[in-house]
């Protein structure tokens, strides 16, 4: 089967298409012929992760060493780079009872990661649902990474109806989920991100966009009883104005000082909180049940064929893209309609 496979850390250019073995599920497993795959922020870190100092990761320093572990120090010992997929069930393992051949499916792999490829296995009771019925495969393989975190923190700050959440980061993967898991919960949202993409983020639902680049939303006297940073790049001494009595800074991507500032604010009025997804294949069928009933949304910027996955990889880590980007591995074959 094709692959995209790398060898060394580095630029995109270290990425070769390439023929490996072609798996076979275990007794347990199915057999995932892969549709399509997004290109997200981890793709871009465990690519570039052998030229990345722990000082410059986007988490403590422990849970760098922790990433090292896995991805390699010198050298990837991941080689097969994607972590969200759809696509469709090809065969199953002898023990396998929730899928058949045919079933459309997706789902996520975390730091396994291994999609980039035209098949995969997975354990039936892992990361695996099947595909919104309302969604191609497209918009599918862009909804695991991005709505499990964003789901799985905001249930750290127990979102009401009618609280006030600021999203800053609102038109990224966990960002742009964020946005619309906060106004299912019945939140007042407000979106902070860049010019090219505001108009997204509109898109998505928030009742307020503002652009970054333009206007400082610290200074516009708006206070918030949830400001989930997702970049974690604030100052919860300068964002602590802006919340509420017993407002809560949330944070998806933090530093050692953050998690101190956590440990000050515990017994705050006003408090941080770090935290780390913890998402369950529950939480996948959930957000297959939102999309369904027309809760979330999936935008596309640009599809790339497999074999010019190294040109996504540039058009993501440009900055300039609007939306999601995805790999099309294959093409779902064509639904005949049985003649009367």
């Amino acid at each position: 089967m094709k692959a995209i496979v790398m060898t060394e850390y580095g630029s995109p250019d270290v990425l070769r298409l390439v023929q490996i073995e072609k798996p076979a599920p275990k007794d347990n497993e199915v057999l995932v012929k892969v549709f399509a795959v997004s290109v997200n922020f981890g793709d871009l870190t465990a690519r570039n992760f052998g030229h990345l100092p722990a000082e410059k990761f986007h988490m403590p320093a422990i849970l760098w060493f922790l990433a090292a572990t896995q991805f390699g120090f010198r050298k990837p010992r991941t080689n097969i780079l994607g972590n969200e997929f759809a696509g469709e069930i090809e065969a199953v393992g002898k023990n396998v009872t929730r899928f058949k051949p045919g079933d459309a499916v997706f789902g996520y792999r975390g730091q396994n990661m291994g999609t980039n490829a035209e098949y995969l296995c997975m354990a039936e009771d892992g990361m695996i649902a099947p595909t919104p019925a309302s969604m191609t495969c497209e918009e599918a393989t862009v909804i695991p990474y991005g709505g499990l975190t964003a789901l799985t923190l905001l249930r750290r700050v127990n979102i009401q109806p009618g609280q006030k959440i600021l999203v800053n980061g609102a038109s990224g993967a966990i960002g742009s989920y964020a946005v619309q898991l906060a106004r299912y919960y019945g939140a007042d949202v407000t979106g902070v991100c860049g010019t090219p993409r505001v108009e997204m983020v509109k898109a998505l639902g928030a009742n307020r966009v503002i652009d970054y680049t333009r206007e400082d939303f610290t200074q516009r006297g708006e206070t918030y009883d949830v400001v989930f940073d997702v970049l974690g790049k604030g100052a919860f001494n300068r964002w602590q104005q802006v919340l509420n009595p017993g407002g809560r800074y949330l944070l998806a991507s933090f530093k050692m000082r953050h998690i101190f500032q956590m440990l000050r604010t515990r017994k705050s009025d006003k408090r941080v909180i770090c935290a780390l997804s913890n998402e369950k294949p529950q939480d996948l069928h959930f957000l297959k049940e939102l999309a369904e009933a027309g809760h979330l949304k999936a935008i596309i910027d640009r599809c790339y064929p497999l074999e010019q996955t190294a040109e996504a990889h540039r058009y993501v880590e440009a900055g300039g893209r609007t939306a999601s980007v995805v790999i099309r591995v294959a093409q779902p074959a064509p639904t005949v309609v049985p003649s009367v």
